[in-house]
């Protein structure tokens, strides 16, 4: 019966160690989730700058008189076959 009282003690502490890993690990989760909504909202505001950027290039180009870059690729011409 001496033993009894180590066991709960371990079961206890056992539960104990278990309760703060999970307080751990919801502090983490948190953490992360806020990392992410900061990364979006980094990405966003790239996207944003880089749709103005390109319309601020399509406004130069047609200012220019200059074809946009779809128009300029073009497919080779084909090779008639010569005849003998």
């Amino acid at each position: 019966m001496e033993y009894s009282g180590v066991i709960l003690g371990i079961v206890i502490g056992t539960l104990a160690a278990i309760v703060y890993s999970l307080r751990v690990l919801v502090l983490m989760e948190r953490r992360i989730a806020r990392i992410d909504s900061h990364i979006e909202a980094l990405v966003l505001e790239v996207l944003r700058k880089e749709e103005k950027i390109i319309a601020e290039e399509d406004k130069i180009e047609r200012l220019l008189g200059a074809k946009s870059p779809k128009a300029k690729a073009k497919k080779p011409a084909r090779k008639k076959a010569k005849k003998k």
